[in-house]
């Protein structure tokens, strides 16, 4: 018994279309990969890198997991890091996030989930960092929304205190670090105006990402 034939149909028929548009595609793309930007974005599946940006395959390095967090803990998203800085030379690296993300809004409630709340965690904790700016938002879905803006700037600000991000500029690596975030109800990515291409930017970029309602 065949699983998944439709997936597999729908592949051949990808490739098969791909490489009537370019006989080359695949065999150019096998042979190294030259990404200019690493993407550390949310796990939805309503997120997708590439497509979102129109950039094909081989032309972004991808991180996704929920909520978009980056924590000095996880050794998944740092050895991603590290590959994409050290090794590909990547340009840009840009935290994405979404409005409406479930797992912000699963960390702006106190319910308790199982194992991931170890995860939401992280989350509560820009939450409870910004517990004043928040409280002044009435409207529920404002205060979520405000929390997934907040969220990938504390993210990207993460991102940059990273001894590999810290390694590559101090070495004059070209690098820059974005702060964005994607509005699934109309396809448009809005920027949290958190872009940092050195240490001494951090905390002015921070300043104004933070004080930046993009929404």
């Amino acid at each position: 018994m065949r699983i998944l034939p439709e997936l597999i149909e729908k592949n051949r028929n990808w490739a098969d279309s791909v490489s009537a548009e370019d006989p080359n595609f695949f065999s150019e793309l096998a042979k190294k990969q030259t990404p200019e930007y690493l993407w550390i974005g949310c796990a939805d599946s309503r997120v997708p890198a590439n497509q979102i940006v129109g950039l094909m395959p081989g032309e972004v390095f991808v991180h996704r997991n929920i909520a978009n967090v980056v924590v000095h803990t996880d050794f998944n998203c740092l050895s991603v890091v590290e590959y994409a800085v050290a090794v590909l030379k990547v340009k840009h690296i840009i935290v994405c996030g979404h409005y409406g993300c479930g797992g912000v809004q699963a960390a702006s409630q106190n319910h308790h989930l199982g194992l991931i709340d170890n995860w939401l965690r992280h989350i509560r904790d820009v939450r409870n960092k910004h517990d004043a700016v928040l409280k002044n938002i009435s409207d529920e879905a404002e205060r979520l929304d405000r929390l997934c803006e907040l969220n990938v700037v504390e993210q990207a600000h993460n991102v940059c205190h990273t001894t590999v991000v810290q390694e590559a500029w101090a070495k004059g690596q070209e690098l820059a670090v974005h702060g964005w975030i994607y509005k699934i109800q109309d396809g448009l990515i809005r920027d949290m105006q958190a872009t940092i291409t050195g240490p001494d930017e951090i905390a002015e970029a921070y300043k104004v990402a933070i004080n930046n309602d993009v929404s």
